[in-house]
């Protein structure tokens, strides 16, 4: 009769190869998605351009100007907006003004709170200015194509969209931990997000692209709604649907930029992601163990006590996570970090997934909050 130590590594090999089969099908369903054609549009409305900042980062300059050269043929207000007088945001966003005095920008100071979630807080400030009915807010470390706001517009003219949202990859900043946080992005969160929708597990409302008109923002109760909470893109999201409206994301992606310059900073910047999604739904949580097929590999052959057959499975799982590496890579036109990262890559992502379920604060912006189960913001 088996021993525990032999039932507990079948299971973790039964779901290392349940973990293999996930991740070829969600890479299977990410190629589908982006091979979609995109439908055309000849409507466009003015649009305003919501830009929450906080701080700056090497080459931001060029990532901000990427908004001021859409191909969009309506007229487009750009709004930047800082809560500190002090924030390093603003140089280089006055030099982008000087750099484009054909756009329409403004740069908003303003230090008024709103809630814990201090970006929200941002926002409320800068929406304040708007002038235009479809607001697109998006992150300060997002870069966009020159086609985005266009597909982004047409994919809200559809029947029944009440948001538009953009799937993302991640984008290095070419140093080893950045390498490391943006693997995560393209060959983690962007397969399993396409495939949650695909299967209609998720409609994801992703901080990259939140575009939705006014009328809209009004009926959920304005930016105001969602000043406390942690997961905001999510819960703007989910105040969406509760008005029978649906979330479109047009065939493309965006880029999201990674800085985190050591460990320390990647390892919360992820705890805070993983603690955020257990927090919205915690079965699907616990259920993405299988998205770890490599650590879960290397627990089966340890237990196994390291088997031609285990050995196998380790180098199995392996091949397929670097072949889902590189059609990610062909399928997106981009890439993230090296293959031989990815052993790496994948354990951090376990540790992550574990210390997820001790933790109920969180870091952000230089600041430690706790989550409530509501997913409301307080300080410790």
């Amino acid at each position: 009769m088996p021993g525990l130590t032999d039932l507990a590594g079948d299971l973790a090999a039964t779901l290392t190869v349940a973990g293999m089969t996930y991740g070829l099908t969600a890479t299977t369903l990410t190629a589908r998605m982006l091979s979609r054609r995109s439908p055309s549009a000849t409507d466009f409305p003015p649009v305003t351009l919501l830009k929450p900042l906080h701080g700056a980062y090497p080459g931001m300059g060029e990532v901000l100007e990427a908004f001021c050269d859409q191909d969009y043929p309506a007229p487009v207000q750009l709004l930047f907006g800082v809560q500190d007088a002090a924030d390093p945001a603003i140089a280089v966003v006055e030099a982008l003004i000087a750099r484009r005095p054909d756009a329409d920008i403004a740069l908003i100071c303003d230090a008024t709170p709103h809630g814990t979630n201090r970006k929200i807080s941002n926002v409320i400030n800068i929406a304040a200015s708007a002038r235009h009915d479809v607001l697109v807010l998006s992150d300060a470390d997002i870069l966009v194509p020159p086609s985005w706001l266009r597909q982004v517009a047409t994919a809200l003219g559809g029947e029944g969209v009440g948001a538009v949202t953009c799937f993302y990859v991640g984008q290095d900043d070419g140093s080893w931990w950045s390498r490391l946080g943006a693997m995560a992005v393209s060959y983690g969160f962007l397969p399993n997000a396409v495939l949650g929708k695909t299967f209609g597990l998720a409609e994801p409302c992703f901080g990259s692209t939140i575009a939705l008109r006014a009328e809209t923002l009004a009926a959920m109760g304005g930016f105001q709604a969602f000043n406390d909470h942690l997961a905001d893109d999510f819960e703007i999201g989910r105040a969406v649907r509760a008005l029978g409206l649906t979330i479109a994301a047009p065939a493309m992606v965006v880029r999201h930029l990674g800085q985190e310059g050591d460990l320390g900073a990647l390892f919360d910047h992820e705890l805070r992601w993983g603690r955020t999604v257990r927090q919205i739904d915690p079965g699907g949580y616990a259920g993405s163990v299988i998205t770890n097929p490599l650590p879960l590999a290397l627990i089966a052959a340890a237990l196994l006590g390291f088997s031609p057959w285990g050995l196998g499975l380790i180098f199995t799982t392996l091949g397929v996570r670097i072949a889902c590496k590189f059609a990610m890579d062909r399928v997106t036109g981009t890439s993230a970090g090296r293959w031989w990262m990815i052993p790496a890559r994948d354990v951090l992502s376990f540790c992550v997934f574990v210390a997820s379920f001790a933790v109920n604060t969180v870091g952000w912006q230089g600041r430690r909050f706790r989550v409530g189960r509501n997913g409301v913001l307080s300080h410790p």
